[in-house]
């Protein structure tokens, strides 16, 4: 049977587009999700994409946590089902309190885009297999409130727990403390992170190279073999 992916749309996403493509290159079935829907249409997993769902008022993804595909959503995170949040798919999973910590306004404050290199942390969890600890790879970057904070106490545990998936390299686009580009949760079922893999997907497109694949193979491989 072949893997579903789907991908949720709010007022305001950019990306969703790009995720389905990603999804349907790696070789899954995209289906797309509406955020005032709570049925998830028997999906496998669930892509969170970037944009400005809800115009980022309140804060970027306050509001979005709140639509009634997250309730089913929030509950099959917590029971296993994977969950990848991109840029502002990322925020509204910390807003949810699906991951730790939170998203502030760039320290420069101004809105960034350019390539970004990431060195992967874990390759242990549903959408990282398909890297290697300490690989380095090259995706887009896009964000003005893309400054990962949390406590001492919060940061300390993701260290020590190898729940920071990703870590900006070559300078700190956005004064993220410790780098951190993207964390995982302790089950390794739910990804967050800013930069955008589904924009390096194909060699023609963005990057030229497709080291943003690597997260949709890896959970379909994850699916698969489960």
């Amino acid at each position: 049977m072949t893997t579903r992916i789907g991908v949720v749309t709010f007022p305001g996403t950019l990306d969703d587009q790009d995720a389905l493509r990603a999804v349907r290159i790696a070789g899954a079935e995209p289906v797309s999700l509406w955020h005032r829907d709570k049925d998830l249409h028997q999906v496998d997993a669930v892509v969170l994409a970037g944009g400005f769902s809800y115009g980022d008022y309140l804060r970027a993804g306050a509001i979005s946590r709140f639509s009634p595909v997250m309730e089913t959503l929030i509950e099959q995170a917590k029971a296993g089902m994977p969950v990848l949040g991109i840029c502002n798919g990322f925020q509204i999973l910390t807003e949810a309190h699906l991951l730790p910590g939170a998203m502030l306004r760039n320290n420069h404050l101004h809105f960034i885009c350019r390539d970004q290199t990431l060195r992967v942390e874990n390759a242990e969890t549903a959408w990282t297999s398909d890297y290697s600890a300490g690989q380095e790879i090259r995706v887009p970057l896009k964000n003005m409130d893309g400054r990962y904070t949390a406590d001492e106490r919060t940061l300390d545990e993701l260290e020590a727990e190898g729940r920071v998936a990703f870590r900006y390299l070559d300078g700190n686009p956005n004064g993220s403390l410790r780098d951190i580009a993207g964390i995982t949760n302790a089950a390794g079922n739910i990804v967050g992170l800013m930069p955008h893999p589904e924009h390096a997907v194909e060699p023609l497109i963005g990057t030229g190279r497709t080291d943003g694949l690597g997260f949709f193979t890896s959970i379909i491989k994850k699916l698969v073999n489960a």
